[in-house]
């Protein structure tokens, strides 16, 4: 089998890397990716209803139920009932993610986007078209 390429190899390293960090953090603050992917959601779209969040996360209505309810016992949401349809609920972070410890969750993606301004334009931007090109082959088999 022939070494792979160099910029591959990188790909996976940076993947890894990225995973690695990513799960330290929730299990820090004692979140399952699951409940990471609620909560930047909800950030996104505050007040956003339970079947939207469950079509999202691609998790049943129980699943979704299930998930908020323990986010709201630990403090990390709130529902709030509809003022029209009082059968409907609307779910709202109680934490703000842009402190800490909770701003940790976006480290990532904070880094990456420092080491990416550190580089000339020209080379990132070659660099974007070359990964955007490489996705596109790679995501339309």
């Amino acid at each position: 089998m022939p070494p792979r390429p160099l910029l591959s190899s990188a790909l996976d390293a940076y993947v890894e890397s990225r995973r690695s960090v990513e799960a330290a953090t929730r299990a820090e603050l004692r979140v399952s990716e699951t409940e990471v992917r609620a909560l930047l959601r909800i950030r996104e779209h505050p007040g956003i209803r339970p079947s939207q969040l469950r079509d999202h996360l691609s998790v049943t209505s129980a699943g979704v139920t299930t998930l908020v309810d323990r986010l709201v016992e630990r403090g990390l949401l709130r529902r709030e009932l509809d003022a029209e349809d009082r059968r409907v609920n609307h779910i709202h972070l109680d934490v703000d993610l842009d402190a800490e410890p909770w701003s940790e969750l976006g480290r990532a993606s904070r880094d990456l986007d420092a080491a990416v301004r550190a580089e000339p334009a020209d080379v990132a931007d070659a660099f974007a078209e070359t990964l955007h090109r490489i996705i596109r082959t790679t995501t339309l088999r």
